[in-house]
């Protein structure tokens, strides 16, 4: 068995061969698109294996690999650069490098979803730049009303608004060319927000797993479908605590001996699911008695760890929705506990903390 690792680019890609004892076969570098670049390793003659950092595209380049390799592996470009901190860094050295860890079998691999699962990560993503987009310009047309000193309705964007905002009279032609481009930007980019929306609405339906995480108090079709297509298969976490580092929420850690420092989260993994679970986290605070007894638990009523424990709900809240997603099970609603005289706030809660795994019983099954 021989082992390759490519350094790819778009205009230019670069393979090292290791043979089955590991030492250099060849190095080549290839110029063009990646079919001249598959076309050459066409001609190797041994079985090969082939390793490759992920990078725009990686899908469609595993999906091309996977008929002519033994085993196609993607390597994770961040802990790779932890595996390898060099001064002396070109394409054949990176070739090379991929090739040694591949041939060690050391290679900090990520998941590789299927082509529509890319597809709908891709439409989520589109839609949050969207999103981005037409915040912006609703910022620049406020920010020019307040320059004139006028002061907008409260329902800026409703039908009244708009048409008040249209007939506005500005005090130069400039600030009103300025306006109606403005307006017109937010009107077309909120279209192309809706008819994205309808596509998401579509396939969120369709998908049971999108279903079954709407049952949670305050989790929406946006967060719902965001956990479903990141996660994507929930049989690759070994146990549900593995999905809060996927997802950058534990806290970073540099221990040594007796001294363990926990610093900030990580923010490892897609910022947009992150945001999404935080905004969800404290819909469930207001809405579920479960995830308020469990915010209230780690903010101990103080108001500077209020961040904190907004975190910890969000990280607790996705280890439920893997749990929920791995065993096919709806959120249960939390029970009316039996008022008695006498009872204590604290026994009324009891039944509600959380599991010392940060499961609750109830959402686990």
């Amino acid at each position: 068995m021989w082992y390759v690792g490519l350094d790819v680019h778009f205009r230019q890609s670069t393979f090292c061969v290791l043979d089955e004892h590991g030492r250099k076969v060849r190095t080549e570098t290839i110029k063009g698109p990646w079919a001249n670049l598959l076309l050459a390793l066409a001609k190797i003659k041994e079985p090969w294996v082939v390793c490759f950092e992920a990078s725009t595209g990686y899908g469609v380049l595993w999906r091309r690999l996977k008929p002519m390799a033994q085993r196609v592996v993607v390597a994770h470009p961040g802990h790779l650069r932890l595996i390898f901190r060099s001064k002396r860094k070109n394409d054949r050295i990176d070739a090379e490098r991929l090739a040694k860890v591949l041939y060690l079998d050391a290679v900090p691999a990520v998941h590789v979803p299927g082509e529509a699962v890319l597809a709908w990560r891709g439409l989520i993503a589109h839609r949050n730049h969207l999103v981005k987009e037409r915040t912006g310009l609703k910022n620049g047309l406020r920010a020019l009303l307040r320059g004139q000193g006028i002061v907008a309705p409260r329902s800026l964007w409703s039908r009244k608004g708009i048409a008040w905002l249209r007939a506005l009279e500005l005090p130069t032609l400039l600030d009103g060319l300025r306006r109606d481009q403005l307006l017109e930007r937010v009107l077309t980019v909120h279209l192309q927000i809706r008819r994205v929306e309808t596509e998401l609405n579509r396939i969120g339906q369709e998908h049971a797993g999108v279903t079954l995480l709407r049952t949670i108090p305050g989790v929406g079709m946006r967060t719902a479908e965001a956990i479903v297509a990141y996660v994507d298969d929930v049989r690759r976490f070994a146990n549900v605590r593995q999905v809060g580092s996927y997802f950058g929420l534990v806290p970073s850690q540099d221990a040594s001996a007796s001294v363990n420092r926990l610093g900030h989260i990580t923010k490892q993994g897609p910022s947009l699911v992150r945001r999404l679970l935080t905004e969800a986290a404290w819909q469930g605070i207001r809405r579920s008695p479960r995830m308020r007894t469990y915010f209230e638990r780690i903010g101990q009523g103080n108001r500077d760890r209020r961040k904190i424990a907004l975190v910890a709900t969000a990280h607790y809240l996705v280890r439920v929705m893997v749990a929920m997603l791995r065993n096919g099970e709806c959120w249960r609603p939390e029970k009316a506990e039996p008022t008695e005289a006498g009872a204590t706030e604290s026994t009324a809660l009891a039944a509600t903390t959380p599991t010392p795994g940060g499961l609750s019983a109830g959402a686990v099954g």
